[in-house]
């Protein structure tokens, strides 16, 4: 089984340099752009490993980038709750630029790389990652050659640290820091996981986006 893991394009709030966290925010011109680029690129996965099914998280910014790939291949969006984003707490919504004026106390929980400490009103980078684990787990186990699974950022990069961990330097350095402004995933990457095992493919592929934004 090859799962294609694709990070939503550009949102409204990634654009404005907002915690988006689990609010339903859409994207931008550009992560419109990019969705569709991502949709273009999915037609050559045809063959000889054919995409059997497309999942999304049900928020919002994934499923407008699920869609085009849908569209392109002839296949339905499924939805799984467990590839939300980190549910932020009172950090979701605020300029990224703010939180260490609003909130320096739990900032500085966050940052201090515990992976333990969840943040007031939401979740820990470890109930992140075994959320997100489960998923491209149990999606691994369905039947055919290979599928398209569309997330976010944080999560994504959380499940494959926690799949993976040091045997890959990259997602060793993600799986270790705070869930940052920057994450390890570009808007409207690909990254490929072969199962059983499982092993690294490619990471943060963004070739297919060549022009658009």
């Amino acid at each position: 089984m090859l799962q294609y893991l694709v990070r939503h394009g550009e949102s409204l709030s990634n654009r404005e340099g907002r915690v988006q966290g689990q609010a339903d925010v859409e994207l931008s011109e550009i992560g419109r752009s990019q969705a569709a680029a991502v949709g273009r690129w999915s037609r050559a996965l045809r063959s000889p490993n054919p995409i059997g099914e497309i999942w999304s998280s049900p928020l919002r910014r994934a499923v407008e980038t699920a869609e085009p790939i849908a569209a392109a291949l002839g296949l339905p969006v499924r939805i799984d709750e467990r590839l939300q984003e980190l549910n932020a707490g009172i950090f979701q919504g605020h300029l990224w630029a703010d939180l260490e004026t609003r909130f320096p106390d739990a900032v500085a929980r966050w940052r201090s790389g515990d992976a333990d400490y969840a943040i007031p009103g939401g979740e820990s980078r470890a109930q992140l990652a075994a959320r997100g684990r489960e998923a491209l787990h149990a999606l691994a186990g369905r039947d055919g050659a290979a599928m398209i699974v569309v997330a976010h950022g944080g999560v994504l990069t959380a499940a494959l640290g926690s799949l993976l961990g040091r045997r890959h330097p990259l997602l060793a350095a993600a799986a270790e820091r705070p869930f940052t402004k920057l994450p390890a995933l570009d808007n409207g990457s690909v990254s490929v996981l072969e199962w059983p095992g499982p092993q690294l493919v490619a990471f943060n592929e963004t070739a297919h986006l060549d022009g658009a934004g």
